[in-house]
């Protein structure tokens, strides 16, 4: 890690914290005082989180699977009832109030059978209001490379993913949440795309929460970096670029998720030495498993 990093990560005389309360009009996302656990008796998936975002910011979250990303972004989206929080976007609770101008587009949706089906794009985007956004809907299309006269049931998820796209962004957008959805695009597709939204949210003044594992390209995107981990912010959303950097070697945004992500790991290793459940191979393990014992009886390979 470089001294930069090391020093910001452990002291308060880093980069600062996007600044705010919930009260403060010119934020677009509030979060305040979030828990959230799966089931009443579990570990808290998310811990105290504070989240406070203006408009027309960028934001990455970095963190390792796990690390509750997806399910901050379910949350924002009105997906998970929470009680005891804080949530507002737009000045709105997200649950009671629900704001306009919200887009959440996860991974999740590729997989519904819905979609799946035997169906012609140009119907289906016509079915959920295309020709209501004709011009955005069309430079969409061409950025995508969607061609109008597949058929869902007979594409690849890739090209499926490309369709979710021009489906969920053709309405015009105030807050963009994006739960790892790049991920089954080639990386032309994937640069004009994030082109476009870098465009979008600066002529607008729109804000995007973007978490993703795929952070080739995306240097000159963010207005704002975070890092989660085990439900907590280890850092609150933060201006990128972070720290010193020059003209032949500006901050690598890469580099900086690889060694969250390192230090991510040496933690929970520390952790386990202290008695948290271990991962990876059990070195220790002297006595075999029942289903090993069971499956070697059978087994006829040899």
């Amino acid at each position: 890690m470089s001294a930069w990093l090391k020093g910001w990560s452990q002291s308060t005389d880093g980069p600062t914290p996007v600044p705010g309360a919930v009260t403060d009009p010119n934020l677009t996302i509030s979060v305040s005082s979030l828990t959230y656990h799966h089931t009443p008796d579990s570990t808290p998936s998310l811990s105290n989180i504070e989240l406070h975002l203006p408009a027309g910011s960028r934001t990455i979250i970095v963190g390792a699977n796990g690390a509750g990303k997806s399910t901050l972004l379910q949350i924002l989206a009105g997906k998970r009832l929470v009680k005891g929080a804080d949530i507002r976007i737009k000045g709105r609770d997200v649950f009671r109030d629900s704001p306009p101008g919200v887009t959440f587009l996860g991974t999740e949706w590729a997989m519904n059978p819905v979609v799946r089906s035997d169906i012609v794009v140009s119907n289906f985007l016509d079915s959920v209001g295309g020709y209501r956004h004709k011009e955005r809907r069309d430079r969409l299309l061409d950025i995508l490379d969607v061609d109008l006269d597949w058929h869902m049931h007979a594409i690849s998820d890739g090209e499926r993913r490309r369709v979710q796209l021009c489906m969920g962004l053709m309405a015009p957008w105030d807050v963009l949440l994006l739960d790892e959805v790049t991920v089954d695009l080639d990386v032309l597709v994937r640069d004009e795309l994030l082109t476009f939204l870098q465009q979008d949210s600066i002529a607008r003044s729109a804000t995007i929460l973007y978490a993703t594992h795929i952070f080739d390209g995306l240097n000159a995107f963010p207005t704002h970096v975070a890092h989660m981990r085990f439900g907590s912010f280890v850092t609150e959303p933060t201006s990128w670029p972070m720290g010193p950097s020059d003209v032949l070697q500006p901050m690598s945004l890469y580099n900086t998720a690889l060694q969250w992500l390192k230090d991510d790991r040496e933690h929970r290793r520390e952790l386990e030495k202290q008695g948290r459940k271990a991962r990876g191979a059990r070195k220790n393990e002297t006595v075999p498993s029942d289903s090993e014992t069971f499956y070697k009886k059978y087994d006829y390979s040899h």
